[in-house]
């Protein structure tokens, strides 16, 4: 389990590489394959989120 820090520091990260990304257009250049995947990967996490709502 990665501590609270851990998780802090990947959460910046994240908002850091998806801001240069959005600036650079980087998503645009890359393959296909990655695009889909990243594009699943999201539909994913939004569906679990969803799920967890109703949970709550």
């Amino acid at each position: 389990m990665a501590s609270e820090r851990q998780r802090a520091s990947a959460r910046a990260n994240i908002r850091k590489a998806a801001s240069a990304a959005r600036r650079k257009k980087t998503i645009a250049h890359l393959p296909k394959s990655v695009r889909t995947a990243l594009g699943k990967r999201g539909a994913q996490v939004a569906r679990q989120k969803r799920a967890r709502r109703g949970r709550a």
